[in-house]
């Protein structure tokens, strides 16, 4: 199936967190940039019941009645592929919301790395929400249109997600980091450092938040809430843990809970810190930050890999990178560096160099420039 004369393209980017790891489901404040590495979403209406997708990447293709959305199976009786959930999961969503949706035949391709933690999945998803809202003539604001892509992701794919991916790329600004307040949903941009090339690290090494301990994570995060709650009960999520309480109660945990909400507890207060650093154009102390915050992901919530670290140590040895961490929800996937412009092309050569000669892995390292969310595409 190939979309002939299509009606309209959306670009839909792919987003990258500078700081805030692992706390948006924690009620946190976190600091992603959408990426120029994005979806490419061709599509035309057809006039019926029917919703054609081709993943062009994967070479596979099926078809959706929307009145059987909720089966997840094609109009064969299949069950639907797994790339199918995302895209079909934000029509079920849209639907729920009130959404009269038409059929349409659509084909999509991608330059963002699948796994490797710059959120390819959400960028589908948003992608898909944004042709949705084009046929039907719909305006939704970004934060609902982010919200539905989110609800399509944990009750229709399954996974536990918190709401910054969609956010991040449903809403994001040139050549800026969106600050968003995961509790309040209240979001402000702030410039990228002056003179600063933000570069990725994709480790090659591939996970899923499916079949990695991300849900383990958010159970031990959920778990100490709940018995701090108990003491305190206007204690409802991490952020309102302060490191100084959680430090006093540290023999009434289980050890492995404990590091991680002490992560997250230390997390916020460094995004804290962070965005009035972002707002001082401070590059260095926002790069020592990132560094710092790797070093928590690595030492207490234990989702680094040793390849991420070594990618990390490599970046910290080189005169120019001013921060450098792992991005996305770690067991592998991607690193993201601060690295100064007039040595963002050497830093690249040595950090592809230096990782492969220590690993045997090829990693794909890359510069990227912070982007607008996703968007129709003007032909």
């Amino acid at each position: 199936m190939t979309v002939a004369t299509p009606e309209g393209t959306v670009i839909s980017p792919g987003r990258v967190n500078l700081l805030g790891e692992h706390v948006d489901y924690n009620d946190g404040v976190v600091l992603p940039a959408a990426i120029d590495r994005s979806v490419k979403i061709i599509f035309k209406k057809n006039d019926s019941r029917l919703v054609s997708l081709k993943a062009v990447d994967l070479q596979d293709q099926c078809v959706i009645h929307l009145s059987h959305l909720e089966k997840k199976t094609s109009q064969e009786g299949k069950p639907l592929p797994d790339w199918a959930l995302y895209p079909a999961g934000v029509m079920w969503s849209l639907q729920r919301h009130g959404l009269d949706l038409i059929g349409f035949d659509a084909q999509f391709s991608s330059n963002i790395p699948i796994g490797a933690g710059l959120s390819s999945s959400a960028a589908i998803e948003v992608g898909f929400a944004v042709v949705c809202m084009s046929l039907c003539g719909w305006q939704l604001e970004r934060l609902e249109l982010a919200k539905l892509c989110q609800q399509a992701e944990r009750e229709y794919v399954g996974v536990n997600c918190g709401l910054m991916d969609q956010f991040a790329c449903a809403c994001g600004v040139e050549d800026h980091v969106v600050m968003f307040d995961t509790r309040s949903l209240a979001s402000q941009t702030l410039p990228l450092p002056p003179a600063t090339t933000l570069v990725i690290a994709d480790s090659s090494l591939r996970r899923s938040l499916l079949t990695s301990a991300y849900n383990d994570r958010r159970r031990d995060c959920e778990s100490v809430v709940a018995y701090f709650n108990q003491l305190d009960p206007s204690i409802r999520s991490l952020r309102d843990l302060g490191e100084e309480r959680l430090l006093a109660h540290e023999h009434a945990l289980p050890p492995a809970a404990f590091r991680h909400a002490r992560h997250v507890v230390e997390e916020i207060s460094r995004v804290n810190q962070a965005i009035d650093l972002l707002k001082e154009k401070d590059a260095r102390g926002f790069g020592r930050l990132m560094f710092s915050s790797h070093d928590s992901l690595r030492d207490l919530f234990e989702v680094s890999r040793p390849e991420l670290d070594i990618l990390v140590d490599i970046a910290a040895g080189f005169d120019g990178c001013l921060g450098s961490r792992l991005t996305g929800a770690g067991f592998g996937g991607s690193t993201v560096s601060l690295v100064l412009d007039e040595k963002s092309d050497a830093f690249i050569h040595q950090l592809r160099d230096l990782y492969q000669k220590q690993t045997g892995l090829q990693a794909v390292v890359f510069s990227t420039r912070a982007s607008r969310g996703a968007h129709l595409n003007p032909d």
